[in-house]
Order: structure tokens, then sequence, then C-alpha cells
């Protein structure tokens, strides 16, 4: 419904943000997420959690991409 309000208005590729921006922002959640949980919650040490931290970021860069490149 909102591809159709979109395109009956002219704006159909027109965004605040593109796709290299939320790309890096799913990112950056995720590594936030998961250097929360492993530091603060399984009290794991700073290096451990920073590694699973740029881990995650990467997976969720890559299915980010590929989402939108659907």
């Amino acid at each position: 419904m909102r591809n159709l309000a979109m395109q009956a208005s002219g704006r159909e590729g027109v965004s605040t943000m593109g796709k290299w921006g939320r790309i890096a922002v799913h990112a950056m959640v995720a590594a936030a997420f998961m250097f929360v949980l492993q530091h603060f919650t399984l009290n794991a040490t700073l290096e451990t959690s920073l590694v699973w931290a740029l881990i995650f970021a990467g997976c969720a860069a890559g299915l980010a991409y590929a989402q939108a490149n659907r």
C-alpha cells in the first residue's frame, strides 16, 4: 500500500537514508546488541565481547546487503 502511495506522489526512490546507511545501521545495532549480551549478561572478557560483536556486525551487514538487493 505504501509503495502505491509513493508511486502516485512521484517519490518512489526518495529516502532519507540510502541502502548503505541502512546496512551500516543494521550492523551497528547487531554489534551493540552482541557486545552488551556478551560483556554484561554473560560476563565475558572485553576482547571476547569485541570479537563477537565484530563477527555479528559482519553477518548482519551481509544479511542486510542481501535483503537490500532483492
